[in-house]
């Protein structure tokens, strides 16, 4: 447990080191000094996802295959994927409606009264319209070759389905060789995942100190209200979402609370769930969750269990309505929120996705798109809620569903991976 707490500590300590040195050149240095180290610092958190995204691609590939083909028949990867699906849009409405009640009853855009612009504003962001063709032509891969070479895990989610089913069809006796190299192939990348972990304190340090470095504290300051009740929603989603834990896990939730806390504290701090990936895997299955399991489930978490997504949607959403006086009916509203839930399903692994998606989607209610631009100053620290606990709805999805299919805390070959915490 010593060797645990200490990526912790290093986090958190990089994290201070990193406001503080933010803070200091932003208040005693000039512009060009700011930019200057902006651009070369953010080098390392510009190493470490990419890293990151190195593994990914090989690691969902792997675990998922063999989960579907360890899972067996196709009655049951059918009946553990429907259960995810329904926790999944159950896990969206509930994050909705969180994000809902809260900037309906704190009303942080109340009182700016801005005008609405008389000409389209151009927000820097690739919005294309969301219909049901872009759906499905970004989820179905030309090439899991390039769906691998652009990271599009949705991409690669659905092939690996496909190859895992048709594995699984054949029986343990033809798959069996294939089940084996692939499950070398996932430890191999979880060893290698041990040793990016090095960088993550550092990268880290460059992320929050080049934010710090360019907008000062101050920028927390002006935005208190909605950073505020924005964050007081991601809170309260993640005491529904424990509540809802405990319901199915009693007791034990606390102690995947805390065995999650390290992957929630990286996607926190680089502002990236998929830079959590790796480790959330690992810590379920010491959790005692059966390795089928999360290797299945996990990886559809990741592209359809967007919970800090919904609630950030939610919340911006009326923001920007409330900043500009527009009121919106009950019916409405819930059209509205329903379109962004859809929407955010077929965006995954988008930069900034959240943004893109509210882009894509306000207009159509009449609530002006340049009201994004009073958000993408804070989307870093906005981004930061919605990444943690997005891996936070996704381990516990993950537990339930062990749970429920009573493959949790079975005995299992858990491996050295590597992902063991940064020696002092």
């Amino acid at each position: 447990m010593a060797n645990a707490n200490k990526l912790t500590l290093f986090i958190v300590i990089f994290m201070l080191a990193g406001i503080l040195s933010g803070a200091a050149i932003h208040s005693y240095t000039s512009q060009d000094t700011i930019a200057a180290w902006s651009d070369n610092i953010t080098l390392l958190t510009d190493i470490f996802l990419r890293l990151i995204k190195m593994v990914i691609a090989p690691l969902v590939f792997s675990t998922l295959t063999v989960g579907i083909m360890r899972l067996g028949e196709t009655a049951t990867i059918g009946r553990v994927g429907g259960k995810a699906m329904i926790w999944f849009i159950s896990s969206s409405v509930l994050s909705i409606l969180v994000g809902l009640f809260i900037v309906m009853i704190e009303q942080p855009g109340g009182g700016l009264n801005l005008a609405i612009p008389a000409e389209s504003v151009d927000t820097g962001l690739a919005v294309t319209g969301m219909s049901l063709k872009g759906f499905l032509s970004h989820t179905i891969p030309t090439s899991i070759a390039g769906a691998m070479a652009d990271n599009e895990i949705l991409q690669i989610v659905v092939f690996s389905l496909f190859f895992g089913i048709g594995g699984a069809s054949l029986g343990e006796k033809f798959n069996a060789p294939l089940v084996a190299a692939l499950d070398v192939v996932s430890h191999i990348m979880l060893k290698v995942t041990g040793y990016v972990m090095y960088v993550a304190p550092l990268a880290i340090f460059a992320a929050i100190s080049s934010v710090i470095a360019n907008e000062g504290l101050g920028i927390l300051l002006h935005y208190a209200s909605f950073i505020g009740g924005y964050y007081a929603a991601i809170l309260m989603t993640c005491l529904v979402l424990l509540a809802v834990g405990y319901v199915v896990l009693k007791k034990e939730v606390f102690r995947l609370l805390s065995m999650l806390k390290d992957p929630v504290l990286v996607a926190f701090t680089t502002s990236s769930s998929e830079a959590a990936y790796p480790k959330t895997l690992e810590q379920l299955t010491k959790f005692g969750c059966s390795r089928n399991i999360v290797s299945f489930v996990l990886p559809i978490g990741y592209s359809f269990n967007l919970v800090g997504s919904m609630v950030y949607c939610s919340f911006a959403s009326m923001f920007i309505a409330q900043a500009y006086n527009i009121h919106l009916s009950f019916a409405e509203i819930s059209v509205l929120m329903l379109t962004l839930m859809l929407a955010s399903k077929g965006i995954a692994g988008v930069p900034r996705s959240a943004l893109v998606v509210l882009a894509a989607t306000i207009p159509s209610f009449n609530i002006p798109v340049a009201g994004i631009l009073l958000l993408m100053g804070i989307d870093h620290f906005l981004d930061m809620g919605r990444s943690a606990i997005n891996v936070l709805g996704n381990g516990i999805a993950t537990a339930m569903l062990a749970q429920d299919e009573g493959q949790l805390n079975e005995e299992e070959d858990v491996h050295e991976t590597g992902t063991e915490q940064v020696e002092a």
